[in-house]
């Protein structure tokens, strides 16, 4: 009697990616830009103290941070420029386009649209969309603004992935809920508004008034 054919073997369960603390993460951008500055200037390692100098913490705090990535960087020598990079990109998910779409191209939305570098870093401004139907159909840069009805439609059709609100306070909320209803799960917030999102969407908020509060605070010091 023939034996049954062995059992093909189980393939190892995907290890569970590390948690990066939230601090960290926002610090990642600074240390990608110092870290594309090196590399412009044609170097091809660099230490923990350089990084730190350049986006403003201490060496040791670079090290645990860059340690998250699974990067060591080498006694004497500092880290790889290159591939500290490649993992920077990596975990920052930015080895691929993130579609954005604008809502509300007022005067901060067209300024928003206009600028070139969202697209140079890998978040092309793919819709405009307004409420207005008199800004309905007229165009900024290439693209033409469209109504909020069709924001079902556009984050399907055009991979969209992350909603810009760059509305008046008072209609932020309503749009938030109208991206999250489309499919929307990344929103950064321009509005000065407080928005509230369900849990699994990532909401992050820019307030230029604050901003320029703080400023303010430290500037009545000065003086």
């Amino acid at each position: 009697m023939a034996l049954p054919p062995p059992l093909p073997a189980s393939p190892d369960p995907p290890r569970p990616r590390r948690r990066i603390p939230e601090a960290t993460v926002a610090r990642l951008p600074v240390y990608l830009r110092s870290l594309l500055e090196v590399e412009a200037e044609g170097q091809t390692t660099v230490s923990s103290e350089r990084l730190a100098e350049m986006a403003g913490v201490n060496a040791a705090k670079v090290r645990k941070d860059l340690s998250y990535l699974g990067s060591y960087g080498t006694r004497g020598v500092g880290y790889d420029v290159e591939y500290l990079l490649f993992q920077m990109n990596r975990e920052l998910g930015l080895t691929h386009d993130w579609p954005v779409v604008i809502v509300g191209i007022g005067n901060l939305g067209q300024a928003l649209a206009n600028y070139g570098g969202f697209g140079d870093r890998g978040f092309p401004v793919a819709a405009l969309v307004d409420a207005d139907p008199q800004r309905v159909g007229q165009k900024v840069g290439d693209i033409a603004i469209q109504d909020v009805d069709s924001l079902p439609a556009l984050v399907r059709d055009q991979g969209v992935a992350i909603g810009v609100i760059a509305t008046p306070a008072t209609a932020a909320q309503e749009v938030a809920d109208r991206l999250v209803s489309a499919g929307i799960s990344s929103i950064l917030n321009f509005a000065p508004a407080l928005v509230t999102v369900p849990a699994g969407v990532s909401l992050r908020k820019v307030d230029l008034a604050v901003e320029l509060q703080i400023l303010s605070f430290y500037q009545q010091r000065r003086t």
